[in-house]
C-alpha cells in the first residue's frame, strides 16, 4: 500500500517528462506553426505549474532559443478564438522561465526586452493579464540580480515604468515598489537624475498616506520614506519635493509629541535624521512652531544617546546603534543651529537649554568611548561615535574640559590605528555625511577620523594641559604624517588641483595646529624628526600652490606656517641654501608682496592702500595669516643672509616704495604700518644694498610720514 503510494508520483513525474521530452522534439522539428504552437502550449503548461527543474528549462531554451519568443512577442495575429495576447503571454513564459537561469538572465536578448516588460507593468490590466504581469516581473527581478542588470533597467525607463505602476495601483504594484527599492539603493543618483518626476510622484502618494494614517502604517512608512529622500538631489529645488517635505514634517510633527514607545519612535527619529542630512534643516518652517519642533528634535536625539549609551541593553546592541546615529545628526544639526548668529531657526532660550542637554549628551558618547575595547575598533558605530565629538569639540572646547583630556589618549591612538591600516591598505579616504552619519548597516569603514577631530585639536593645542597630552601621545607626528599623506591625495591629478575638498580643509586645519605647536611648543619641533620632513613639503609645496586658481586660503596657511617654522629649523639641514628653498622664500615674498595695492577712494578722491582684488574675497580668512607671515619673514631675515637678495631680484622694495608714496598716509592703518616696517627695518639692517634701495625711493620721507621712528633710524644710521 505504502509502496503504490509512492510509486504514482513517480510515475507521473516520468510521464510529465517524457511529454515534456516528445514536445521539445516537436518545437524542434514541426513543419507547421499550428503543430508548434500545439507543443508550445504543453511546454508553458509546465513551466506555468513548477514542473521544469533546470536541466529542462536548459533543454526547452536549447530547442527553441530566444527566436522563437521574440516571434511570439511581435506577432499581432492570435490564433482563432483566443485573447489576442495569447502569443505575447505565451513569449513572456518562456522568458521568465529562460530568467530563472542567472546566465540567461543577462544576456543581451533579454536585456533587449526590457522596454517590453516595462510596457506589460502599465498597461490596462484585465483578469487574462495578470499572469503577463507577473511574468513581466519575474523577468525583470532576475534582470536586477545581474551584474549589469540595474544600469540597463535604469536606461531603458524601468523606473519611470515602476513608478506609474505603483502610483496607479496596478496589479503587482507591491512588487514594483520592491524593485524600485532595489533600484534606488545602488543607482540612486542615476535614478533622480533620469526620472526625478516619477519618483517624485511616488514620494507624493507615500507622503500622503504618511500624514494621513492613523494606524501602524504610519510607522512603517517611517521605515520606507528614507528610501525615497535623495542625497543627490535635493527635494527642496522642487515646489512637488517641498510639498512632500512639508507632509513629512507634519507626520513626524504629530508623531513626537506623542506617547510612544520605542518601536514607534525609533524609525521617526531615523526619518527625521534622514531629511536632514538630504535638506538640512530648510524642510523645517521658520517660527515658533518650527522652533519647538526642531528643539523637540534635538532633546529627543540627546535623550536617546543617554539612555542607549549610559544603559545599554545588550539584548538590543546593534539595533540601538542604528537609532543612536540617526540621533548623532540631529545634534550636529543642532549644533549648527545653536552657533547660527542669524537666520537660526532657534530662540536664544532654546540656544541655551539645547546647549546643557547636548553637554549631557556628549557626556555619554565620552563614557561609552572610554568603554571601547580593542576588538570594537573596526565598529563604524565607533567612529560614528568619535566623528559627532569631533563636531562638538570643533565649537565647544570648555565644556567637560576634564573628561575630554582623559579621552585624549583614546582618540589619538585611535584615530592612529585607523590612519596607520588605511595608508597601509590604500584605502580611500571617507568623504562626506555618509562617511560617518549614515547608516551603520552595510558602510564601508571610514578610515579618516582625523578629519572630523582636526578642528577640535586646534583649538586644543592652544591650551596647555590638552596640548601637553597631545603631545604625550605622539599626535605631533601622526599630525605630519597625516598632512603628507593628505598633500599626496590632493595632488594626484597632475597639473592641476581640485576645487575646494575636505582634504584641503584638513590641511588647512593641520596648518593650524603646527601654528600653535610652533608658537607653544618650539623645541618639540626642533626634536621631532617629522617636523623636517614637513618643513621639506612646505618648500615644495608654496610654488606649486600660489599660481593656482581658487587655492589662496591653503597658500596663505602654508607660506605662513613654513616661514614660522624656518625660525625654528633654521640651522637644519633642510634649509640651507637649496633650490627648493629659495623657491619657497621666493614664493612667500610673492604672496606677502601682492596683497596690497593702490585704488582710487571715491569718498575723497585721493589713492588709498586696499587689500589686491585677488585676495580681496579670501581675506577674512587669511588676513590673520598675512599679518604673522610678515613677522615671520621679518625673523627669518638675520637668519638666512641670502634672503635679502630674493626681495630685492622681486624688486618689492621699488612696488612699495611706491605704493606708500602715492596713497593718503590715512588709508594706512597702524597695524599695516607695523608690519611692513617689521620687514624693512630688518632688510635695511641686513643688507646695505636693501638700504640703499630704500633711501634711493625717498625711504626716509614716506617713514616719516607714516610714523615708521625705528626704520627712520635705522636709515639714517651710517
Amino acid at each position: 500500500m505504502a509502496s503504490g503510494s509512492g510509486a504514482a508520483p513517480k510515475g507521473a513525474a516520468g510521464a510529465r517528462s517524457a511529454t515534456l521530452k516528445r514536445c521539445l522534439d516537436v518545437l524542434r522539428d514541426a513543419s507547421n506553426d499550428s503543430e508548434q504552437f500545439a507543443a508550445l502550449l504543453l511546454v508553458t503548461k509546465a513551466v506555468k505549474a513548477g514542473e521544469v527543474d533546470s536541466k529542462t528549462r536548459r533543454q526547452i531554451f536549447d530547442a527553441i532559443g530566444f527566436t522563437f519568443p521574440n516571434r511570439l512577442l511581435t506577432s499581432r495575429e492570435p490564433p482563432s478564438g483566443c485573447p489576442e495576447h495569447t502569443f505575447r503571454a505565451l513569449g513572456l513564459t518562456l522568458l521568465a522561465c529562460f530568467c530563472t537561469d542567472p546566465e540567461l538572465a543577462g544576456h543581451s536578448q533579454i536585456l533587449n526586452k526590457i522596454p517590453t516588460f516595462n510596457d506589460v507593468l502599465v498597461s490596462s490590466c484585465d483578469p487574462d493579464s495578470t499572469s503577463m504581469i507577473d511574468d513581466a516581473y519575474q523577468c525583470l527581478t532576475a534582470v536586477m540580480a545581474t551584474p549589469r542588470g540595474p544600469r540597463e533597467l535604469v536606461t531603458k525607463g524601468t523606473v519611470a515604468a515602476l513608478c506609474r505602476a505603483y502610483v496607479n495601483g496596478n496589479y503587482g504594484s507591491d512588487r514594483a515598489l520592491t524593485l524600485l527599492l532595489g533600484l534606488l539603493a545602488v543607482a540612486e543618483a542615476k535614478c533622480w537624475q533620469r526620472d526625478a518626476q516619477h519618483l517624485l510622484a511616488v514620494l507624493s502618494k507615500l507622503t500622503e498616506e504618511f500624514l494621513n494614517a492613523e494606524d501602524m502604517t504610519k510607522f512603517e512608512l517611517c521605515e520606507l520614506l528614507p528610501h525615497f529622500i535623495p542625497l543627490s538631489s535635493p527635494l527642496t529645488r522642487d515646489s512637488k519635493g517641498s510639498e512632500c517635505l512639508h507632509r513629512i514634517y507634519k507626520g513626524l510633527a504629530k508623531i513626537l509629541v506623542s506617547k510612544l514607545s520605542h518601536s514607534q519612535r525609533d524609525p521617526a527619529l531615523k526619518l527625521a535624521a534622514c531629511l536632514i542630512q538630504a535638506c538640512g534643516p530648510e524642510w523645517i518652517p521658520a517660527g515658533s512652531t518650527g522652533s519647538k519642533f526642531l528643539a523637540l528634535l534635538v532633546n529627543l536625539a540627546c535623550v536617546e544617546v543617554r539612555l542607549a549609551l549610559e544603559e545599554p541593553d545588550p539584548m538590543d546592541t546593534e539595533r540601538k546603534k542604528e537609532v543612536v546615529t540617526a540621533c548623532y545628526v540631529l545634534m550636529e544639526m543642532g549644533i549648527q543651529e545653536c552657533l547660527k548668529e542669524e537666520e537660526s531657526l532657534l530662540e536664544e532660550a532654546q540656544k541655551m537649554q539645547l546647549i546643557r542637554i547636548m553637554e549631557e549628551a556628549f557626556g555619554a558618547i565620552i563614557y561609552y568611548l572610554r568603554q571601547v575595547t580593542e576588538e570594537e575598533l573596526q565598529d563604524p558605530f565607533v567612529f560614528a561615535s568619535v566623528r559627532i565629538l569631533g563636531a562638538w569639540l570643533a565649537e565647544e572646547t570648555s565644556a567637560l574640559k576634564q573628561e575630554i583630556c582623559e579621552l585624549l589618549p583614546f582618540l589619538v591612538r585611535y584615530a592612529k590605528k585607523l590612519f596607520n591600516s588605511g595608508t597601509a591598505e590604500g584605502l580611500p579616504q571617507a568623504e562626506g555625511v555618509q562617511a560617518g552619519l549614515a547608516s551603520t548597516e552595510g558602510s564601508v569603514l571610514p578610515q579618516d577620523a582625523l578629519r572630523f577631530l582636526l578642528p577640535g585639536f586646534c583649538h586644543l593645542t592652544a591650551e596647555d594641559r590638552p596640548r601637553e597630552i597631545l603631545i604625550s601621545e605622539g599626535a605631533p607626528a601622526l599630525l605630519c604624517d597625516y598632512f603628507l599623506h593628505q598633500w599626496k591625495v590632493l595632488t594626484s591629478e597632475p597639473g592641476s588641483l581640485t576645487p575646494l575638498t575636505s582634504t584641503e580643509m584638513s590641511l588647512q586645519t593641520a596648518c593650524g595646529i603646527f601654528l600653535n605647536l610652533v608658537v607653544t611648543a618650539p623645541d618639540l619641533i626642533r626634536q621631532e624628526k617629522t617636523f623636517c620632513s614637513l618643513m621639506d613639503t612646505l618648500l615644495k609645496a608654496l610654488p606649486f600652490l600660489l599660481p593656482q586658481k581658487d587655492h589662496l586660503v591653503l597658500a596663505a596657511n602654508v607660506a605662513t606656517l613654513g616661514l614660522m617654522m624656518a625660525r625654528v629649523l633654521a640651522s637644519s639641514a633642510v634649509l640651507q641654501e637649496t633650490q627648493s628653498t629659495k623657491e619657497f622664500f621666493g614664493a612667500t615674498i610673492r604672496f606677502l608682496s601682492e596683497a596690497h595695492t593702490a585704488q582710487a577712494d571715491p569718498s575723497s578722491h585721493q589713492l588709498a592702500l586696499a587689500v589686491s582684488p585677488a585676495y580681496a574675497s579670501a581675506w577674512g580668512d587669511i588676513g590673520e595669516l598675512w599679518f604673522l607671515g610678515m613677522q615671520a619673514l621679518a625673523g627669518c631675515v638675520p637668519l638666512f643672509p641670502w634672503l635679502p637678495q630674493a626681495v630685492l631680484q622681486a624688486r618689492w622694495l621699488e612696488a612699495l616704495s611706491e605704493v606708500l608714496a602715492r596713497v593718503a598716509p590715512a588709508s594706512v592703518d597702524f597695524e599695516l604700518v607695523a608690519a611692513f616696517q617689521g620687514v624693512l627695518v630688518e632688510l635695511a639692517r641686513a643688507s646695505k644694498q636693501c638700504r640703499e634701495v630704500i633711501l634711493s625711493h625717498n625711504g626716509e620721507e614716506w617713514a616719516n610720514l607714516y610714523g615708521m621712528a625705528a626704520l627712520e633710524q635705522c636709515l639714517s644710521e651710517q
